[in-house]
């Protein structure tokens, strides 16, 4: 099965270095590499240079090509007519040697399928179902792992998500694919994230990633993988195994962020349910209101109170902002 690696990168040389070096250990290499780069300097082209590398194309955009969405249609544009496969990767990841196996395998074994998600390892510690059903505890799968603080307290106040994870509730504010245990089991969904994400090349040919996102793009992946699941099946291989090794550099500042989580928030939400009942709308901003006010109290409680204070006025800019001008949903 013939793939195509494309790569946004965005002032991070070092950490697409890494990367990169990772994909050269895998089992499967990839027929074609894009690399598609936004940077404002040449750091990355420079340092690309000094690396042999097979496969790899480099693209330098220029300002009307700038942004995740942006890059990532760009770079669908240049992929060959004979892939069959599209893997996107963020430029901080580093995968296990047998990723692109594990992903192409599911094509294999689910020739439905229209995308295919990777399992990132290093952010959360699961074990074994201990089957007490401790409240402190999120069970899933014969797994169990740490009940965020966050869903705690909207289990208390009625506002848990009403699906399993990697599906979105009809109030949105659901349970992200790092609920999914590491099982080494593939799970249907509706949402991949993003930076580890596959679909096949038809599906990018018949639908792009949306311009509504700018820039940074947060919840770009989940408008995306929404409208594909609407034509047909996705699913995440916890078997194609990656860490995620975030790197700060391109990222928007925290004021910047929180208005995001919330306006990205809603269009994605809109995505998925363009008429919400007045009930879901109800716990849709509970919710968010909620998870504001803990950002908010995280000022307190943690020793980043800089960013969790610029990032709770983000978030409070925003959901006022949908009262008075909501987005526009793209479909």
């Amino acid at each position: 099965m013939k793939f195509t690696l494309i790569v946004c990168t965005y002032m991070r040389p070092q950490a697409l270095i890494r990367l990169l070096y990772s994909v050269n250990e895998q089992t499967i290499y990839p027929d074609d590499i894009l690399i598609v780069d936004g940077s404002v300097n040449n750091e990355t082209q420079t340092v690309l240079k000094k690396h042999n590398f097979k496969n790899i194309t480099y693209f330098k955009v220029s300002d009307s090509y700038r942004g995740l969405t942006k890059q990532r249609n760009f770079g669908v544009s240049q992929v060959p007519h004979d892939a069959q496969v599209v893997c996107f990767l963020d430029d901080d990841v580093v995968l296990d040697s047998n990723y692109f196996q594990n992903i192409l395998d599911t094509y294999s074994l689910f020739p439905e399928a229209l995308g295919v998600g990777g399992y990132i390892t290093n952010e959360v510690v699961w074990q074994k179902s201990d089957k007490v059903k401790n409240a402190s505890k999120f069970y899933y799968d014969g797994w169990m792992r740490n009940e965020p603080s966050r869903f705690k307290l909207r289990r208390k106040l009625g506002l848990l998500p009403d699906c399993d994870p990697g599906f979105m509730p009809t109030f949105s504010h659901g349970r992200s694919i790092s609920f999914l245990p590491p099982s080494d089991k593939i799970y249907p969904v509706e949402q991949i994230m993003g930076g580890v994400a596959s679909y096949k090349l038809q599906v990018l040919r018949d639908i792009k990633f949306s311009t509504y996102f700018e820039g940074y793009g947060l919840y770009e992946d989940t408008d995306f993988s929404l409208r594909v699941a609407k034509k047909g099946k996705l699913y995440v291989n916890t078997k194609a195994k990656l860490e995620h090794h975030h790197d700060s550099s391109g990222r928007p500042n925290y004021f910047n962020y929180g208005k995001m989580v919330l306006r990205n928030g809603w269009y994605v939400w809109r995505i998925k349910y363009p008429s919400p009942t007045m009930k879901a709308r109800l716990k849709w901003h509970a919710t968010a209101g909620l998870l504001t006010m803990v950002r908010f109290s995280n000022t307190l409680s943690t020793k980043q109170r800089k960013a969790a204070f610029f990032e709770s006025l983000g978030r409070m800019l925003g959901w006022i902002s949908l009262f008075l001008i909501p987005p526009k949903v793209l479909r």
